[in-house]
């Protein structure tokens, strides 16, 4: 079943739209809810919110490393989702925009720890600047018994699969 979460973002619009985390490996990391959620409408693909500690996160760096590294991921993550990294750095400078973002979005999902993927769509009301999200699924670093070491990315592209699976409309 769809959660259907509403959150007013109004600092949001300061962050600048055109800003990327990272482009990278064939992807391309985007840091403002805004503009990702223009290019989920308009190319039709939820949104991967990557919850992320960069730089003192070794679950989150074993996930880059293992998962989104993978040639398999960068294939998967170009061709359905639109990447939107929410990071939580102890020592890399943000603005302060960017900072009440991303604590605004883990709040609104319940985020608690790290690595942690929400997908999902999003909706802006122009006239009050707020954002209707609807969560699709979580996911986190692949485990179980059915994880190969050194294939992770194929456990985690299983589990996103599914969560996907139950969102056949692919947008709001």
């Amino acid at each position: 079943m769809k959660n259907l979460i509403t959150l007013a973002l109004l600092a949001i619009l300061a962050v600048p739209a055109t800003s990327k985390a990272n482009e990278t490996a064939g992807l391309t990391w985007y840091t403002n809810l805004d503009s990702v959620v223009t290019i989920s409408n308009e190319t039709k693909k939820p949104i991967f919110g990557f919850f992320t500690g960069s730089d003192w996160c070794g679950w989150c760096i074993k996930l880059q490393k293992n998962v989104f590294a993978k040639q398999a991921f960068i294939d998967w993550a170009n061709e359905s989702v639109v990447l939107l990294e929410l990071d939580f750095p102890r020592s890399v400078p943000q603005s302060d925009e960017l900072k009440t973002q991303n604590q605004n979005l883990q709040r609104a999902f319940g985020v608690q720890g790290y690595p942690t993927v929400w997908i999902f769509t999003a909706l802006k009301d122009e006239a009050t600047t707020n954002f209707s999200l609807t969560a699709w699924g979580k996911l986190g670093y692949p485990s179980g018994p059915d994880v190969v070491v050194g294939k992770e990315e194929e456990k985690f592209l299983a589990d996103a699969a599914a969560v996907m699976a139950k969102n056949p409309a692919k947008t709001n």
